[in-house]
C-alpha cells in the first residue's frame, strides 16, 4: 500500500496506480533467488538521522529466507562503513539483493537486528524490480586476499572522488520516511548520467521505472537519503550522505535523453573505504534501456 509521499509523485507525475505484487511474506521465488546472491545493498538511519546505503557480500548461501517473514544475511557492516555498529536494536531498513550478472532484483523493507555476527530482518514488504538500467558484471572467482580496511570522512568531495562519481554508470540510494520505513534502491545508466557541479552537489536524471516511486516518495517526506558508489574491480566503496530534491522542471528534464525530472543532492558527509566491498566484479555491458547521458562542461571534473 502507497503511503502519503508515494502517492503525491505519482499523481505529480500523472501515473495511474499499478498493480503491486508486494507481500509481507518472502514467496518461494524469492526465497530461491537469496539462497544465490552474493551482494546486498542496505539503506538505514544512523544514530543522527543521516541516511546511509553500505554493501554486504559473501558466498551464495551468505543471505537466505529464514521462515516466511525473515530474511538473515550472514553479514554484518564493516570497519569504516557509516552503519557498522548500528544494529544493536532494531531499526527500519531497507534491502536491495541483486544480481549483475543477470539484472535480477529484489527489495524487501522492514525492520533489522544484529543477533551475533548475522543480521536478522523481519519483512514488512518484499517485491521484485524490472531490469531496466542494469548493467552486467560478474563475480570475479574467490574473494580477494584480506586487506586492511581504512576509511576517509570529510565533509565534501574530492577531485579524485568527483572523477569516481562522474564515470560512474551505477550507484545505490537508501532513504527513509518517518514511521514508514527505510528502502534501498539502484540507479544507473551510461558514464555520465550523474552531473558533478562541484565538490558538495550532484545531480542525475530520474528515467521511467516502475511508477512504485518508492524512492521519490520518501524524499517527498524527508529529503534526507544515502548515495553508494562501488568501485566494483578495486573492491572501494563511496558513502555520500546529504538531502535531495526532486526537481518537476519539463524544460530542464527535455535538456537529457529520457529524464522525466531531476534530483538534485547536496553533501553533507562523505565517507571513503578503501577495500569496503569484499567482492570483486568485472564489467560485462551497458543497459539497452539506458539513454544517452548530456554531453555537460560540469561533468569534466579538473583535478
Amino acid at each position: 500500500m502507497e503511503h502519503a509521499g508515494e502517492r503525491a509523485v505519482r499523481l505529480r507525475a500523472g501515473a495511474a496506480v499499478e498493480a503491486r505484487e508486494v507481500s509481507a511474506a518472502v514467496p518461494a521465488v524469492a526465497a530461491r533467488f537469496l539462497a544465490e546472491q552474493r551482494l546486498v545493498v542496505i539503506g538505514a538511519a544512523d544514530g543522527d538521522g543521516a541516511v546511509w546505503a553500505g554493501p554486504l557480500t559473501g558466498p551464495p548461501g551468505f543471505v537466505a529466507a529464514d521462515g516466511e517473514r525473515t530474511i538473515v544475511v550472514g553479514r554484518l557492516p564493516g570497519a569504516g562503513d557509516p552503519l557498522a555498529g548500528r544494529f544493536g536494536a532494531e531499526r527500519d531498513i531497507g534491502l536491495l539483493v541483486i544480481d549483475p550478472a543477470t539484472r535480477r532484483r529484489m527489495r524487501a523493507n522492514g525492520r533489522a537486528r544484529r543477533t551475533a555476527d548475522r543480521l536478522v530482518i523481519d519483512t514488512d514488504q518484499v517485491y521484485a524490480n524490472c531490469l531496466k538500467y542494469l548493467q552486467t558484471r560478474y563475480p570475479q572467482g574467490a574473494p580477494p586476499a584480506p586487506t586492511a580496511r581504512a576509511a576517509r570522512r570529510t565533509g565534501s568531495l574530492s577531485a579524485a572522488q568527483q572523477r569516481w562519481i562522474a564515470a560512474a554508470d551505477t550507484f545505490f540510494i537508501a532513504s527513509a520516511a518517518p514511521g514508514l520505513g527505510a528502502d534501498a534502491s539502484h540507479r544507473g545508466g551510461n558514464p555520465g548520467f550523474v552531473t558533478v557541479a562541484d565538490a558538495r552537489h550532484l545531480s542525475w536524471p530520474d528515467y521511467a521505472g516502475n511508477a512504485m516511486f518508492s524512492t521519490l516518495g520518501n524524499l517527498e517526506l524527508d529529503g534526507r537519503c544515502g548515495l553508494l558508489f562501488l568501485d566494483w574491480e578495486h573492491g572501494h566503496t563511496l558513502h555520500l550522505t546529504g538531502r535531495a530534491r526532486v526537481d518537476w522542471d519539463p524544460a530542464r528534464a527535455a535538456t537529457t535523453p529520457g529524464a522525466q525530472r531531476f534530483v538534485d543532492f547536496g553533501v553533507e558527509h562523505v565517507v571513503e573505504v578503501t577495500a569496503g566491498l569484499g567482492l570483486r566484479w568485472s564489467f560485462g555491458g551497458y543497459s539497452r534501456f539506458n539513454p544517452p547521458p548530456r554531453d555537460s562542461p560540469a561533468n569534466d571534473v579538473a583535478g
